[in-house]
Parts: C-alpha cells; structure tokens; sequence
C-alpha cells in the first residue's frame, strides 16, 4: 500500500489517452493536471512546493517554515511549534502542488493536530497570486473541536457555505479519510467512505482550476472560530496520502472513494 509514487509518475499519465473519451466535462478547464497518488515515501519538491518565509496574514500567528516539512517512513508530517522569526513567535507547515487541477476526486487520509487555536486543513485553493479569482474547496479541522471538520467553498472570494461534520473517535485521534467529488454542476463531500454533504446550487460551486494544499497553522486572533489558542509544546498534523483522480477516470487505490462512486 506504500509504493503509488512510481504510478503518480508512470502508470496514470500513460492511461490518460487511453481514458480520453470518458474526460470530455473535464476539457473546459484547460491545462489541468493529471491523476496522481502520492503516497510520501519521497517528497519531490518539482511536484510539491514547501511554503516558507511568510505568513497568509495577521490573523495567522506562525510563519511557514520548510523545517516544519517532513517525510519519513511513508508519511508526510507538517508541525507547528515556538520558534521566534522576525514577527511571529511560531513556525507553521504546509506543502502545495506546483500544478493546478480540475473537476475530478480529491482525497487526503490525514491525522489532524491537537490544540486549540489550530487549523489543520486539507483543501484547493486559486487567488489573486496566481492572477485568477479566489476559488476554494476546504476540509478544516478546527482545534476548538476535533471531533468534527468543517466543510467550506469560495466562489470569486464569497464564502458563507461552512458546515460542520461530525468525525467519529475525533480528528485528532486517528487516521480518517476525506474526499470530495468536484464536478460542474455539483460538489460532494465524504467523511470515511460516507458522503456528508452535497452541493447542486452552481453559485456555490467553484470553477476555477486549483491548487492541493495541505497545512497546519494557528490564530491568537481567530478565537471564536479556532478557539483560544495555547501553546503546550509542539503540534503534529500527519497526512499518509493525498490522491486527485481526473472526472471519468476509474480509482488509483483500493481503498479510493472513486471505486464505490456510481
């Protein structure tokens, strides 16, 4: 179950020919990438880029630092813990695709961090720095409570559709998968295997091509969302796979939502 890196870079992009003429939704949105399953034996930095040296603003207390980054041992660990920079008094972890991707399945199998005040967040995301409207499409859990994760999209920056989702055993205490199914005209949402929401309104549905990310960061400003934050010693968010199968395609994995979709 460990060894997909050599199918993200081998197997998926010689089949997508073959599965031309089943992709056709996914053709409006130009230069997307293709199909992948990361499973972090490595971690290739021409396929991920590690966020380092800022901060996505005030309201984030630590700031992105690649020594937050790590890979060993088939699992992708991103931290937060006290170290001083220039304005913060907090470094923070987080990677992203350096390509942009389409209508299709994204999927993360993830152990969010422990602590109030914290974000652990699987999500896409497409902004004024890459010169297109912001478009998102989130799972965050928030540190106040992991016993849920909260589900949230942006269309041309309007957000406003946040809905909570009960995890069972909590967030933060084990491995859980979750996924989304990205399609023009819906948007859905699963939890372990079982869809929690569905989206069909298309003024709530982004149509942007996006970016994979996935972080762990915290707020002492954002109390009522994030809670109150209070640091104890050093904060782990683990992530065993992230996986994107383009819209038509048949699942990469066993255990991929793709392979029980109808």
């Amino acid at each position: 179950m460990r060894k997909f890196s050599s199918i993200r870079r081998l197997v998926i992009p010689a089949l997508l020919s073959a599965c031309a003429f089943v992709t056709q939704p996914a053709l409006a949105q130009a230069a997307t990438g293709a199909s992948f399953v990361e499973t972090f034996d490595t971690l290739d930095k021409t396929f991920w880029y590690i966020s380092d040296g800022w901060a996505n603003g005030a309201h984030q207390n630590c700031t992105w630092s690649k020594g937050q980054v790590r890979v060993e041992g088939g699992m992708l660990t991103l931290g937060l813990e006290a170290q001083q920079t220039a304005d913060r008094a907090y470094v923070c972890g987080e990677i992203q695709t350096r390509q942009r991707y389409g209508y299709g399945t994204y999927e993360v199998r993830m152990k969010a961090g422990t602590g109030s005040g914290t974000n652990s967040a699987f999500f896409t995301y497409i902004g004024p720095t890459d010169k297109q409207p912001h478009d998102e499409i989130d799972f965050e859990v928030l540190g106040k409570n992991t016993n849920q994760v909260q589900l949230n999209q942006y269309v041309s920056s309007k957000g406003g559709n946040e809905k909570l989702v009960a995890v069972e055993g909590g967030a933060d205490k084990g491995f859980h998968d979750y996924a989304f199914v990205w399609e023009n005209d819906r948007l859905r949402y699963f939890v372990d295997g079982r869809m929690v929401h569905e989206v069909t309104d298309p003024s709530k549905i982004p149509s942007n091509p996006q970016k994979i990310f996935a972080s762990l960061w915290a707020s002492d400003t954002s109390k009522e969302w994030l809670g109150s934050f209070s640091y104890s010693g050093p904060i782990t968010m683990q992530v065993d796979r992230i996986a994107f199968t383009a819209l038509g395609e048949t699942c990469r994995f066993p255990d991929s939502i793709v392979c029980t979709l109808d």
